[in-house]
């Protein structure tokens, strides 16, 4: 039994919580009566509310997100029937900026917002003791690494075999882009580096090989970041990966020197480009040399084996649908493995409201709050992009249509456009865009290419069935078995017949564990 429950609920079971594992590490003499539990999005609400209760806890502690805020309502509704004394705390993004309104405030006892790290132990210090604060909301002062104990001793066995270990030296972001948490959280911290390099020895030593550093701006505080690089570079065992969140336009020769020396698919970049618009980008305070944007990505290209996955936003105000193709198309040349096509969000908290009014923006006041409709783009527009990003996602992105995107993109053709017309034409099909099968999505790309494109058809069909059957697959789906092709699973295409755009990585695509 525990008298404190730490809890949430992650995206899922490979996640992990970084941000509960830096409160327990920092429990102090609550420590040993402190329990982490974690729990998955798709879990049952009754079940979860079983396992909490189980430990008998006097105070739970809840880390609150945009995924998982509605589960959490239902849950801390069901605990507070169940069991009104146990004192419900939560913390996290979702509460931390505006908290009037809110179901899951209300129902709750106390709200800490902020870097929680050191102010929860307080606060549950002064609970068991008996004090009860009249105050609800509790606004935790920005804590300085040398007051924190790192978290890394509280992976455990089964985290570092089968989750993603999030890891940070630093925290902040000395950027303001309107649409991102990040832009409140200045100024920037830096760990000690010592002492964080003996931390990730430790999980080294114990077997950990995926660290994906949370830090907004990796490449920031250029000595820390070669320090790091050089340090995981000497260590370096086949399996090793590193995932990076990158400023765009800001990589000099000294860490271009070391990214070389990294195997192919041992490095992932997440970039940020977010848009090409020079409206856009200015109104939403986001200032980048595309020049040396381009550049950089250039030289991650032609000289690394760095896995790239590159970001942009739509529903940005003054960004119309031309400029979104414009700039689709932009960074589609520039060839990243991963264009992740995302939906403008109205996080909580964040300067981006400022332009409502102005660029009529209209949100979902729904988690993940996305953008609906503005003044450049109509609801039914927003929502074919909605319909594109999704159908990129599995065709573009998702590595199982490496050969056959080369059908449908042509070095003249505006990626964009082909793409469009392709979910379109798809959606128009199966009236959905979820829950389609694979097998299904090969015949449906099959025969647009054949009765839309008016590709060959045994050409297709090689170029197909070499996707298809890449992975290892050997059965052949009945809409492939009038075509004359090889049994040797992947030689219908030579390898200088793909196109650069390869698989994605294994790595789950998950934002910050602070977002």
């Amino acid at each position: 039994m525990s008298s404190i429950v730490l809890s949430t609920l992650n995206a899922r079971y490979t996640h992990s919580s970084f941000g509960l594992r830096y409160l327990l590490a920092n429990m102090g003499e609550l420590q040993a009566q402190t329990t982490l539990l974690e729990f998955a999005i798709s879990d049952n609400t009754v079940d979860i509310l079983a396992g909490i209760l189980s430990q008998d806890p006097k105070i739970v502690g809840l880390g609150v997100y945009i995924w998982n805020v509605e589960q959490l309502t239902r849950l801390v509704a069901d605990l507070k029937r169940v069991r009104p004394d146990i004192l419900v705390v939560l913390g996290g993004p979702e509460v931390s900026y505006e908290t009037e309104s809110q179901a899951i405030v209300d129902l709750a006892d106390y709200v800490i917002t902020g870097e929680a790290d050191l102010a929860f132990p307080i606060l549950c210090q002064e609970l068991l003791g008996g004090t009860v604060r009249s105050q609800k909301i509790i606004h935790a002062s920005l804590p300085q690494f040398r007051e924190l104990r790192l978290p890394y001793d509280f992976y455990t066995d089964e985290d570092i075999a089968h989750r993603v270990i999030y890891v940070e030296v630093s925290r902040g972001c000395p950027f303001t882009c309107e649409f991102c948490l990040s832009a409140l959280e200045i100024p920037v911290r830096l760990a000690d580096l010592p002492d964080f390099l003996n931390a990730m020895q430790g999980l080294l030593d114990r077997g950990a090989r995926h660290f994906k550093f949370v830090d907004r701006t990796f490449n920031l505080n250029l000595r820390v970041s070669q320090q790091i690089l050089q340090f995981f570079l000497d260590r370096f065992q086949p399996g090793l990966f590193l995932h990076f969140e990158m400023i765009p336009d800001r990589l000099p020769d000294s860490l271009k020197q070391l990214i070389t020396q990294f195997p192919a698919g041992s490095l992932q970049f997440e970039i940020g480009v977010q848009t090409f618009s020079d409206i856009a980008g200015p109104l939403i305070s986001r200032d980048q040399d595309l020049q040396k944007l381009e550049e950089n990505f250039r030289f991650l290209r032609d000289h690394t084996g760095v896995h790239i996955h590159a970001d942009l936003i739509v529903g940005l105000p003054g960004e119309s649908w031309e400029s979104f193709a414009a700039g689709f198309d932009r960074l589609y040349r520039l060839n990243p493995q991963e264009i992740q096509v995302g939906m403008l969000k109205r996080l909580r908290g964040t300067p981006i409201i400022r332009h409502d009014d102005e660029w009529q923006m209209i949100y979902s006041p729904h988690p993940p709050y996305e953008i609906l409709s503005n003044r450049l783009l109509t609801f039914e527009q927003i929502h074919r992009l909605r319909r594109f990003a999704r159908f990129w996602d599995l065709i573009g992105n998702s590595g199982n249509f490496t050969a056959t995107l080369s059908l449908l993109i042509e070095p003249q053709d505006s990626a964009f456009e082909r793409i469009l017309q392709l979910s379109e034409w798809l959606f128009s099909h199966e009236q959905k865009r979820h829950g389609i099968a694979l097998i299904r999505l090969f015949e449906l790309v099959f025969n647009y290419l054949i009765h839309e494109c008016h590709r060959d058809p045994q050409l297709t069909a090689s170029t197909v069935w070499a996707d298809y059957t890449r992975p290892g697959r050997r059965d052949r789906p009945a809409f492939l078995r009038a075509f004359d092709l090889p049994n040797v699973v992947g030689t219908a295409v030579g390898p200088n017949q793909l196109p650069q755009r390869q698989a994605r990585h294994v790595e789950p695509q998950v934002r910050s564990a602070k977002e």
